[in-house]
């Protein structure tokens, strides 16, 4: 099969591109930057009409991931890249006849700030959405679930809080934070949530691209299935990076206003460096969010390979 990875630089984008290259696929990525992939590479904007028009030229399928991810920014920027960059890809995909679009999401375009608490893929809701990046996701996952057709079967995919070695994202930031003795616990740190290790993010994502068709137009949520509370969650990413595990307490409360205060100073500053804290960040940290993973593994015909335990096993040996 031919097939396109858009944002393959990311570390999920490049565990999907390589698994799908050692099957024996032939793999085209796009993204801005080059990829340590040894397939066919097109660099660029994912917004470009020409640029995207010619990635996808010739593809049995696309998988779309590039997006922006920050936590700051102005809207123009996620606009841009998520939204513009979405409508942009799914243009594509028709015009070149693509007949399978699995489209990147987040379980966040669905998270207004209570816990979900053994949910499915419920709709996308940008009014609700929390942020600028969850927003803008949600715009784009509407646009592509508006074009599944008898032409284009669309699936969308969200995969929750991936993490594994090299991730810049979660796990980076964690570690950073926790070696400053900056990383408390929200609330009690009792909160049960679902993460997913990057294989087995990447897997799933495989798994969708052959089942995009017989299974389209709707999102399913992807998960490790294995909730733990956020406390030991934490504990664990600290513990195979080797730096301290988080030992203070801030309640909820008092976190959620200064994540406010924060965002105010950022928004009139025009700071682009990682807040220390933000309202979303607080209710991620005190909020249960895990999944009903019964929809997404009869549909998908997939299964996690790798367990969190497992998983922690391997991001210590990378760190060591």
């Amino acid at each position: 099969m031919r097939v396109l990875v858009t944002g393959a630089s990311g570390m999920l984008g490049r565990a999907t591109a390589q698994r799908l290259v050692d099957r024996g696929d032939d793999v085209t990525v796009l993204q801005r930057r080059p990829a340590r992939l040894d397939c066919t590479q097109v660099l660029g904007d994912v917004a470009d009409p020409g640029v995207v028009a010619r990635a996808v030229a010739g593809q049995d399928a696309v998988v779309h991931l590039a997006a922006k991810v920050d936590v700051t920014g102005p809207w123009a920027e996620y606009e841009r890249a998520n939204v513009t960059g979405t409508g942009t890809v799914v243009a594509a995909c028709a015009a070149a006849g693509v007949r399978r679009l699995v489209h990147v999401s987040s379980p966040s375009v669905a998270h207004g700030g209570s816990a979900l608490v053994g949910v499915g893929a419920e709709p996308a809701d940008p009014a609700g959405a929390r942020g600028h990046y969850a927003r803008s996701k949600a715009l784009a996952e509407r646009a592509a679930l508006a074009a599944d057709s008898p032409a284009l079967a669309v699936l969308v995919v969200r995969p929750h809080l991936v993490w594994g070695p090299g991730d810049t994202q979660l796990v980076g930031r964690i570690v950073e934070r926790a070696r400053a003795g900056r990383l408390p616990l929200i609330g009690s740190g009792a909160a049960l949530i679902d993460t997913t290790y990057v294989d087995n993010a990447a897997a799933a994502l495989v798994a969708a691209v052959d089942a995009c068709g017989p299974v389209h137009g709707e999102a399913l949520v992807v998960s490790n299935g294995e909730p733990r509370p956020v406390g030991e969650v934490l504990a664990g990413l600290c513990r195979a990076a080797g730096v301290p595990e988080p030992r203070s307490r801030v309640p909820f409360g008092l976190a959620w206003a200064a994540g406010a205060v924060v965002e105010g100073v950022w928004s009139l500053t025009g700071a682009r460096q990682t807040p220390p804290l933000t309202r979303f960040l607080a209710e991620q940290l005190a909020t249960a969010h895990w999944f009903d993973q019964r929809r997404t593994r009869a549909a998908l015909g997939w299964t996690p390979e790798v367990s969190l335990d497992e998983g922690f096993a391997r991001l210590a040996a990378a760190y060591r």
